[in-house]
């Protein structure tokens, strides 16, 4: 993303030479303050593309989204309490290992 700042002479130094007078700072501000009253005229705006608009869509399904599956957890406590619930020993150690290698 890229901005174009107004009001700046790249012609002329920022600041005059040590020991010289001229007027380059007073001129500058006075452009500064034109390139002022030009924006605030103008005013900014924003376009958003298509794909913004579908991003911005999605973004907004999936925060309304539930973060919990509720039919998945009710069915975990009904194993749990029934005593049915069987834990995979392998398959939990295999994603711990992948967990750990991951923060490597």
């Amino acid at each position: 993303m890229s901005a174009k700042i107004s009001g700046i002479s790249t012609t002329e130094p920022l600041a005059p030479p040590k020991g010289s007078s001229t007027g380059s700072v007073d001129r500058s501000q006075g452009e500064a303050s034109a390139a002022a009253a030009t924006t605030s005229q103008t005013g900014d705006h924003v376009t958003l593309t298509d794909s913004a608009r579908s991003l911005q869509k999605l973004s907004d399904a999936i925060s309304q989204a539930p973060v919990v599956n509720s039919a998945k957890v009710a069915a975990i406590k009904q194993a749990v309490g029934n005593g049915t619930y069987k834990v995979d020993s392998a398959s939990v150690a295999d994603k711990l290992l992948q967990f750990e290698s991951g923060l490597k």
